[in-house]
């Protein structure tokens, strides 16, 4: 699962693996919901450090346009 203290690119790494355990059918079916709720986690972890990085970079733009 996504943890606070892991960086978007680690995250990114481990969605990468799931991806690819899934694709290349390495993962039974015992295994396979487990995986999917692990990536579900991961995606919404990334998608929150994307938005708060996204409303970083506009504070700092909108900051040097004053």
């Amino acid at each position: 699962m996504a943890t606070k203290d892991q960086t978007y690119a680690q995250a990114m790494s481990k969605l990468e693996k799931i991806v690819q355990q899934i694709e290349s059918n390495e993962l039974d079916i015992d295994k396979l919901a487990d995986k999917l709720k692990e990536a579900q986690s991961l995606i919404s972890y990334c998608k929150e450090k994307l938005y708060k990085a996204d409303e970083e970079i506009k504070k700092i733009v909108e900051g040097e346009d004053k």
